[in-house]
């Protein structure tokens, strides 16, 4: 390992720590209504490493460190007492720690969004039927809140694009029905587990909602290849139900 790794690892968040009953408050607190976490880019969320598994880019370092000294002066980023990690304090030590508690999380990512609304959303659900939302918009925008499961389904059945169900039969195409559509999504629901503050994706599944011509059609992967998008087997009436079942 070089001498800059071995810094990079020295600097390293570990394991959120979760003090006695934080979990229990939080989760009571949910149940009263949403506690929102704050908004924070993607290069403070790398700097704690958090979520930054299911992100594409990662920052350069340069961006990194600014986002370091960022936190550090909101005195969310402190020194750990053992002098090689760093603590995360305040709402984004919440976030961090409900992330850590997560063994899934359903990624949906939609094009023919509006200004002022996300293009993307991911939620973990939590052991407690309470679920970590992130909500992050077109200029990198991370916004994070705490909900209840039945409220953060509420919100994405509402987002996803809806209609009536198309009656796709088998063979149609579903490049041609994606090309054209007003607004379609792409939800992956994925399994995983994680050591310290490393996630390893395990099992997952793709389902994709896309609106044309004012008809909701609806494909999954095709399981003999998977590069290709089919309707699928089992009749899907309910959006909302059947994004209830990927997350849970």
């Amino acid at each position: 390992m070089s001498d800059s790794e071995d810094k990079d690892a020295a600097s390293r968040p570990g394991p959120a720590s979760v003090e006695d009953g934080l979990v229990s408050a939080v989760v009571n607190l949910v149940n009263t209504g949403p506690v929102l976490l704050g908004a924070y880019t993607v290069a403070e969320l790398t700097a704690v490493d958090a979520i930054v598994d299911f992100l594409e880019t990662r920052p350069s370092n340069e961006v990194l460190a600014e986002a370091v000294r960022s936190l550090a002066a909101r005195q969310l980023l402190v020194a750990g007492s053992d002098g090689e990690h760093v603590q995360v304090r305040g709402d984004l030590g919440i976030a961090v720690a409900f992330q850590q508690r997560a063994r899934k999380v359903l990624d949906a990512r939609a094009t023919g969004t509006e200004p002022g609304e996300p293009w993307r959303i991911l939620l973990l659900p939590q052991p407690e039927q309470i679920c970590l939302m992130v909500r992050i918009d077109a200029l990198g925008v991370h916004e994070i809140g705490l909900y209840k499961v039945e409220d953060a389904l509420d919100f994405l059945a509402e987002w996803v694009p809806e209609g009536p169900v198309a009656d796709d039969r088998p063979g149609v195409d579903a490049d041609a029905v994606l090309a054209s559509a007003e607004r379609s999504v792409l939800i992956t629901s994925t399994q995983y587990t994680t050591e310290g503050s490393a996630e390893t994706a395990g099992a997952s599944t793709d389902l994709v909602l896309a609106r044309y011509d004012g008809r909701l059609h609806v494909f999954t992967r095709n399981p003999d290849n998977r590069a290709d998008l089919v309707p699928p087997r089992h009749e899907v009436s309910d959006v909302h139900d059947t994004l209830a079942d990927l997350l849970t």
